[in-house]
């Protein structure tokens, strides 16, 4: 028994998601919800933050002069998810 959906393809073809463009940053200024406006090692950029949900999970505090790894989504580079605080 052979179980086909009506979009599958012969060749299997699958779409991978796109991997998030790590970066660092230093926390600027704290804003409410969780969000922070940071600065970008790289490049003079600015862009909003937002507390991942483990960080949030783990009551992870993030303080202005904080350095944190970012992951930037390849469709909105104006937007980026904190994981990780720098010692």
């Amino acid at each position: 028994m052979i179980l086909a959906g009506p979009s599958s393809s012969s060749s299997g073809d699958l779409v991978a998601k796109s991997e998030p463009i790590e970066v660092e940053a230093t926390v600027t200024t704290a804003l409410p919800n969780a969000m922070f406006k940071l600065r970008l090692d790289n490049s003079q950029h600015e862009i909003l933050g937002i507390v991942s949900g483990k960080m949030r999970k783990h009551f992870i505090r993030i303080l202005p002069g904080d350095r944190v790894k970012v992951q930037l989504s390849p469709y909105d580079l104006t937007r980026g998810r904190i994981v990780f605080r720098q010692k």
